[in-house]
Order: C-alpha cells, then sequence, then structure tokens
C-alpha cells in the first residue's frame, strides 16, 4: 500500500491502528491455488489463529477458503463468519474432551492429536469420523517456538505410536477419515517438507477409508526487500506430482488440504504507530512509539522482525534508530534500524503485520487494544473500534464496600 493511502487511513481512524489490504490476500490466495492446480481436489483452510477478525473471516469463506480452528471459540467465529460446518476442521490441543464434544456437536471435522483422548472419543462417538494429527519427528521452522513436528514437541500422534492408534481405533470401530500434520512455522528447505509427507504418505497407507490428507502449513514469506520465501510454485510442482502418484497407489482420489495462516494474511498487514519522543543517550537514539509489545508482541516473543517504515518522511535522509514501546519494561520493536529521519510526532509503519499481531494484542499495562481497518477496493472501512477506558472495566466486578466502611454502612 501506498504511504499516503496509510496516512490518511490513520488521520481518519487515528492511531495505533491496523490495516489489512484485501487484494494482497487475494493474491496469495490465489497463487497457492495455482501452485497446486495439477491437484483436483485441493483445499485451503485458512488458519484462523493467524488474523481472526470477522470480517477477514468472511473474506477467506469468499475467495472459496475452508477453516482451520484450534479453539471452540473460532469454531464458532468461523459459523458466525458464514462457514458451513463441513468447510471447518477443528485441531485443538491439550483440551477436554467436553470441548471436542462441544466442537462435533456443531458438525465441524474433529482433528485428534493424542491417544487418549482418541479412545475416550472413538468410544463415546464411533460414529463420528475423525482425522489424526501425525508427529512425524521432523525439525522444521525458522524458531523454536514455532516448530512443532520434531520428537520433543506436545502436538500430534508420534509416528512410533501407530501401532496403538491402529489397536484403538480397531477396539473403538471408529473412522478415520483424514491425516494430518504441521511441521512448523517458516519452512525453507522443501525437501525437508517432503520428507516429512513422505511419512505421512506411509502412515495413510494403514487407513483405507480416508477422504483428505491435511498437510499443514508453515510457509514463509519475505519480511523485507529481497528476503528469501518458501517456493511454493516448486512445492506445487514436486508435492503435488507426488500426491497425485500416492492416490493412484491408494486406490482413489483424495482431498490434498493446507491451512494456511501466515502466508495468505502477514505481507496484507500494516501496522501504524505515531512517534512520541526521539531520544538521545550515549550510545543510541530512540524512537519512542504510543505502541508497545501489548499491541506486536512478535519481535519480543521470539524475534520476529518487521521492517519499519517513516512513512511521514519516507524520502528522508536515512539514519539510526531503535524503536521502542511505550510498555514499562523492555519494549523493543528493532534496534539499530536504517530509518528516514524521525522527528516526534511522525508516523512510524510496520509491515507484515497481518499474522499472529492483532489476535496476540493484550491490555498490558492497561492500555487500550487499537482499531482495525480493512482497505477493499480501493476504499477503508473500519473493521473493530479502538478499545475505550469502558471496555477494560467491562468484565470487572467492583466490591468498593469490601474496603470501604463508610460504603459499607450506606448499604
Amino acid at each position: 500500500m501506498e504511504a499516503t493511502v496509510l496516512r490518511e487511513i490513520a488521520e481518519e481512524f487515528g492511531a495505533p491502528v491496523y490495516v489489512y489490504d484485501s487484494g494482497q490476500i487475494r493474491s496469495q490466495f490465489e497463487r497457492l491455488t495455482r501452485a497446486f492446480s495439477q491437484i483436483p481436489r485441493l483445499k485451503l483452510n485458512y488458519a484462523a489463529k493467524a488474523l481472526s477478525n470477522l470480517t477477514i473471516l468472511r473474506l477467506m469463506k469468499h475467495l472459496g477458503s475452508g477453516l482451520d480452528t484450534v479453539s471452540i471459540q473460532e469454531v464458532r467465529l468461523g459459523l458466525l463468519a458464514g462457514f458451513a460446518p463441513q468447510d471447518i476442521i477443528y485441531t485443538p490441543n491439550g483440551v477436554s474432551l467436553e470441548e471436542i464434544e462441544e466442537a462435533a456437536a456443531l458438525g465441524v471435522r474433529i482433528n485428534i492429536d493424542n491417544l487418549s483422548i482418541l479412545e475416550q472419543f472413538g468410544t463415546r462417538h464411533p460414529e463420528i469420523p475423525v482425522c489424526i494429527r501425525i508427529n512425524p519427528h521432523v525439525m522444521a521452522g525458522g524458531n523454536s517456538k514455532i516448530s512443532v513436528g520434531h520428537i520433543d514437541s506436545k502436538f500430534g500422534i508420534s509416528i512410533h505410536q501407530i501401532p496403538h492408534l491402529l489397536r484403538i481405533v480397531d477396539l473403538t470401530g471408529m473412522r478415520v477419515n483424514g491425516i494430518h500434520m504441521h511441521t512448523g512455522s517458516d519452512i525453507l528447505d522443501i525437501d525437508v517438507f517432503l520428507y516429512a509427507s513422505e511419512i505421512l504418505f506411509d502412515t495413510a497407507l494403514q487407513f483405507k477409508d480416508l477422504e483428505f490428507i491435511d498437510f499443514g502449513s508453515g510457509f514463509k514469506v519475505p519480511y523485507r526487500e529481497g528476503d528469501i520465501q518458501t517456493n511454493v510454485e516448486e512445492l506445487g510442482e514436486r508435492l503435488g506430482g507426488r500426491f497425485n502418484a500416492f492416490c493412484k497407489e491408494y486406490g482413489r482420489e483424495l482431498t490434498l488440504a493446507f491451512e494456511p495462516g501466515k502466508f495468505l494474511v502477514s505481507q496484507a498487514g500494516y501496522f501504524m504507530a505515531r512517534v512520541n519522543v526521539v531520544k538521545q543517550t550515549t550510545s543510541t537514539v530512540f524512537a519512542g512509539v504510543d505502541s508497545g509489545f501489548n499491541h506486536l508482541i512478535r519481535p519480543m516473543l521470539y524475534g520476529a522482525s518487521h521492517e519499519i517504515v517513516n512513512i511521514s518522511n519516507p524520502d528522508g535522509k536515512e539514519r539510526y534508530y531503535s524503536v521502542v514501546g511505550y510498555i514499562c519494561e523492555t519494549d523493543t520493536f528493532g534496534s539499530n534500524r536504517r530509518i528516514s529521519e524521525i522527528t516526534e510526532g511522525d508516523l512510524l509503519c510496520f509491515k507484515n503485520a497481518g499474522a499472529y499481531c492483532f489476535t496476540m494484542a493484550s491490555n498490558y499495562n492497561s492500555r487500550y487494544r487499537p482499531a482495525e481497518v480493512l482497505w477493499h477496493e480501493g476504499k477503508a472501512y473500519l473493521i473493530r473500534e479502538r478499545e475505550t477506558f469502558e471496555d477494560l472495566v467491562r468484565n470487572q466486578v467492583d466490591l468498593p464496600a469490601l474496603f470501604d466502611p463508610q460504603v459499607a454502612d450506606a448499604h
């Protein structure tokens, strides 16, 4: 998006503010679809946890996506956004059997990732088909905190437990309609992904009633000019051909499913914050903004890098700044970044702010969460209002009489 448009949006809706470009989301969805065009039955299930605003979910449905959910709340958001239950897959981790049963009662597809719950659910509901999440014991992803398919991960049923899994399926009489894996995020090495896929194919041969195989996602997007990214076109060509060959071996056409989140929305997102203060210390120039890790935690949580641009002075002389927030804790967005000269009052834009940004925002330091805006076909639409003080205290129960005898006497 152009700096002039972003500045106009910030003037209209205030800052800090998140902005999402629907055209970029559409472009990514179509790119991934084209990459796997050789697959007769392809299903993209958008990972709601990346960005769960209702308007974004409605956009995904409009594009033809299904929905990948990890909580009963995301399931309900998906239904509210208009997704048919059969187009929603529910892949929780560590939740109660009761929550899984609640999701099943809503008619969505169920994906189970541990033997204990699988046996309990299969015993009580053998008539409900389930997908099974396999842990292929493959280390993949850009950071240990987002690598979820390795041997020490809490996710999935170990490939070494397949015999036990098969005994549970036989004992309960349940039907397995899908096999799933997700190795991690920011995957670059296609060969590693394909290696894990072979493990999934081998596992799939153990089940005779499959309808789909879900390969997760984790495709890396570029975070700066010239940054490396997953070559989804090459992956589509290589995995697509292998999948079609497997379907012939299996004896019928299966659906190839993915659950992209970051790939679809990351580059479509922009976060804007205004500079409160420029502070020179003995060794650093800080640009302090009216935001913090309460709005954008990824840099502090796992070292994520977001390009930062001064859209108030995009063509100015570059200088080095450390961009920091207003949270009363170490709160750094970027250290020693080359940014066009910053003055107090300037508007800074953080790119790649579409995925795992607003959804991980909080009210830490009793700060308000920002507004969200959708840029769609040349017009800006408010899709979430900025929080107010009333929002902060809405669900708190104020009991002044506990500590003030005069109030207690008045009652």
